[in-house]
């Protein structure tokens, strides 16, 4: 699995502008989850397509700068996004005391319909849902990672090293189909503080909250 400064502001401001008490406040229709349609285990997985000039940050929105890679950060009523993916495993040395389970606790994904994905929560939020363009898989964000902590990078689940060298580092366009809740993250952050990137989700989660607040 996979700083902060000025790219943190910019998620902070980005939140305020539309959030609300349980997500961003952006809600696409309702995709299947993995307890509605778990489908069968997959082996592999669809190439994605290139991503499409539409998707870069919209000129009619706020600029919410970037991270260190150089990837934008983007409003949250944007929907489609170019986003950096890395990929992991759980048979890697910072994972296999986890095992196959994600931060929640609960078996990573991999099938035909649903597969698991790991992010900064304070960006996507726990339970948030988008898909790959070109890709039939709904991705579920239920997993978090101390390198993707202040970044816009999500990590693609793979259930062996062979696929998650074969996805490497990819640049994609990716659409939200809901937005998690960024109560329920912290609510699953606030035991684990001790660690420094939980510490630093939670405060940006944290952060967010008062400004949503602020603007009531």
């Amino acid at each position: 699995m996979k700083m902060v400064g000025k790219s943190m502001a910019g998620l902070i401001l980005f939140a305020f502008l539309v959030g609300s008490g349980t997500g961003w406040g952006v809600t696409a229709p309702q995709k299947p989850t993995s307890s509605t349609c778990p489908g069968t285990v997959s082996h592999d997985f669809i190439m994605p397509a290139a991503p499409s000039p539409v998707a870069r940050p919209s000129s009619k929105l706020p600029k919410l700068g970037r991270d260190r890679y150089g990837m934008p950060f983007y409003h949250p009523s944007q929907l489609n996004r170019i986003v950096r993916t890395t990929a992991y495993t759980h048979s890697e040395l910072d994972h296999v005391g986890y095992g196959a389970r994600n931060a929640v606790g609960t078996q990573l994904k991999y099938t035909d319909r649903v597969r698991s994905a790991a992010a900064d929560w304070s960006v996507y939020p726990l339970g948030t849902q988008f898909k790959i363009k070109g890709e039939p898989y709904v991705y579920v964000v239920d997993d978090y990672g101390s390198a993707l902590v202040g970044t816009g990078t999500i990590d693609i689940y793979h259930p062996s090293k062979e696929l998650m060298r074969k996805w490497g580092v990819r640049v994609v366009e990716i659409q939200v189909l809901r937005w998690g809740s960024s109560q329920r993250s912290m609510k699953m952050l606030a035991g684990r503080t001790r660690y420094r990137h939980c510490a630093k989700m939670q405060a940006a989660l944290r952060e967010q909250n008062r400004y949503r607040r602020a603007l009531r």
